[in-house]
């Protein structure tokens, strides 16, 4: 019961981050440029200081030192490698950064609705991989010891909150609708409770050290490069003046204090 209670409240946290969008104005593309390199800023900076470390760790105590630090690196490309595919196979809308202008202002206050929703379901799938394995993490522990578990759920609840935010905002912006921007953080986050039922029901018996350290390095690497190619030359797209830049250093902030906090 503490199992299954850790996990949703966990996972659930992330629709909090979505109630940021509730007060937001559609057309304020300064808002939504500070939205899009928060999220940015959010998932490069617990990619490569958190995530990887994980991924890291994991591959020492299977392989050791040197070469658990060597697995990690080349499944932190592999992560990448795999957006660079999935990139390649759903065409980008903005077309591009010369012609299309990525890097230049859009006229008036106009959103271009195809590629912010792009980036939106780009980021839902990031973190929902995210969260899986982190769902797994805090089933084992509490089922382990319900002393480590609630606290480690407490964690990953304050982390997740940022993580609500990048996908919220560009969902929003892309749709025009609240709803549908709380609803897509509510569906993300039910991937921690789903990656524990699912670790506890098939994949208990070929889980190890190596496995989880292939599924962190991944996800940093890909969530690195997402960050990169889609959030951030977004964010620069809708800026009028340097929202771009403090969305980056605030979401890297406010990822840094969810985990100094319940380190």
């Amino acid at each position: 019961m503490d199992c299954a209670r850790h996990c949703f409240g966990a996972g659930l946290a992330t629709t909090l981050g979505s109630v940021l969008v509730l007060t937001a104005k559609q057309t304020n593309t300064r808002l939504l440029a500070f939205g899009l390199a928060f999220s940015g800023g959010a998932m490069v900076y617990v990619s490569l200081v958190e995530i990887f470390v994980k991924a890291n760790a994991a591959f020492t105590k299977s392989a050791g030192e040197k070469m658990g630090y060597t697995w990690a690196t080349l499944f932190f490309f592999a992560g990448v490698a795999m957006l660079v595919a999935i990139d390649r196979l759903v065409p980008n809308p903005h077309g591009g950064t010369n012609e299309a202008g990525l890097l230049s202002r859009p006229e008036g206050e106009d959103v271009d609705r195809k590629q912010i929703a792009r980036v939106g379901l780009m980021a839902a799938l990031a973190i929902t991989a995210h969260n899986l394995p982190e769902g797994l993490a805090t089933f084992f522990a509490t089922l382990d010891n319900p002393v480590v578990g609630a606290p480690l759920a407490f964690a990953i609840a304050v982390h997740n909150i940022p993580e609500g935010v990048s996908i919220a905002i560009p969902v929003y912006y892309a749709t025009g609708s609240k709803t549908k921007a709380v609803m897509a953080t509510f569906l993300s986050g039910l991937a921690e409770p789903f990656g524990a039922v699912a670790g506890y029901m098939l994949l208990a018996p070929f889980l190890n050290d190596f496995v989880f350290g292939a599924v962190f390095a991944i996800i940093a690497g890909a969530m690195v490069f997402l960050a990169l190619d889609e959030l951030l030359p977004a964010a620069r797209r809708y800026a009028r003046g340097h929202e771009t830049v403090y969305g980056i250093v605030i979401g890297m902030a406010a990822m840094a204090l969810s985990l100094v906090l319940f380190k």
